[in-house]
């Protein structure tokens, strides 16, 4: 089987190449949104989305970011200001302890930390730093990491612009864990139009990624590809109904939102709150699962433009 010529490519072409593509798409973004998400969703899903009449998921979660207000969902998507926002409008019980927030690495009270914690930056996605023994971790190399994250506009890597309406800080939240000390399952509850529908079940991620959809009731959903599915029982936690009750509450606002908890020993935790999965390209559903999710999907009037229905 002959590679695709960019796998063996040296890695400072690699890096070269990476560069000229996104600068590429920041500038077909600044001429036309519109024009600049068809090809990136072209080139990364190998599908051409219809954004005048879109039909599935991907496609209709592309049409809302184009078209709705992005400041409520900047908000909601920064990992800090979210405390606040739920302090001030909901049940701050579901809230993960935060230990503290920087501005730059050189704040960063490394003797005030307990041992445990996630340090992230709250502007983006994957900008994670998690440990069990602070000890271990090499502090040059966490400072330089931070920095580089820091400095990046992670809204313009998939043209996902709420990300980038986000002031970058670090923050230092306490760390979650399991009775049998294993990273907890990440409950994602898919809310429509303010309605929880389904979740998708996140687990196995100390080894490879499960990824697992149910209705509310708990009846497995086929959604997804098979071989993404987990061989393991996955139960139904016991703050289940909690979760979708919470999840529904911090929808109300928002055509679609998808709201992660996590079960700290039958207490549910917020993870965070999802505008753009995937950044609205995602490749885990099937084709009938992508025609399933975009369905429950009631597309409405945002700010006052016209509707498409």
């Amino acid at each position: 089987m002959k590679k695709h010529i960019k796998s063996i490519l040296p890695q400072p072409i690699k890096t070269a190449y990476h560069a000229v593509f996104r600068l590429f798409f920041r500038l077909i973004n600044k001429l036309s949104p519109e024009l600049a998400t068809k090809l990136l969703h072209y080139k990364t899903t190998g599908k051409w989305i219809n954004l005048k009449n879109p039909k599935d998921f991907n496609e209709k979660l592309q049409w809302l970011k184009l078209n709705e207000d992005q400041a409520l969902k900047s908000v909601c998507a920064d990992k800090y200001a979210v405390y606040q926002y739920i302090e001030k409008n909901y049940d701050s019980s579901i809230l993960n302890k935060l230990i503290a927030g920087y501005g730059k690495p050189s704040d960063i009270e490394w003797d005030k930390l307990p041992d445990k914690f996630a340090m992230k930056c709250n502007h983006g996605c994957g900008y994670n730093i998690v440990t069990k023994n602070k000890k271990e971790l090499d502090r040059n190399k966490v400072t330089k990491q931070m920095n580089k994250w820091l400095g990046e506009k992670y809204g313009q890597k998939l043209l996902e612009p709420h990300y980038d309406l986000i002031e970058p800080k670090i923050i230092v939240e306490e760390y979650i864990e399991s009775r049998v000390d294993l990273f907890p399952l990440d409950y994602k509850i898919y809310c429509f139009n303010g309605v929880a529908k389904l979740v998708l079940v996140c687990s196995e991620r100390e080894e490879s990624l499960k990824l697992d959809f149910f209705d509310l009731e708990w009846n497995r959903l086929s959604v997804g590809h098979k071989e993404d599915e987990s061989t393991k029982i996955i139960e139904k936690p016991a703050c289940f109904d909690e979760m979708v009750r919470h999840a529904e509450a911090l929808s109300q606002p928002f055509t679609f939102v998808r709201v992660d908890f996590y079960d700290k020993d039958g207490v549910p935790l917020l993870g965070e709150l999802t505008f753009t999965p995937a950044a609205n390209m995602a490749t885990y559903y099937n084709d009938c699962g992508l025609d399933f999710l975009g369905n429950m999907m009631d597309l409405k009037i945002p700010n006052n433009k016209i509707s498409l229905y």
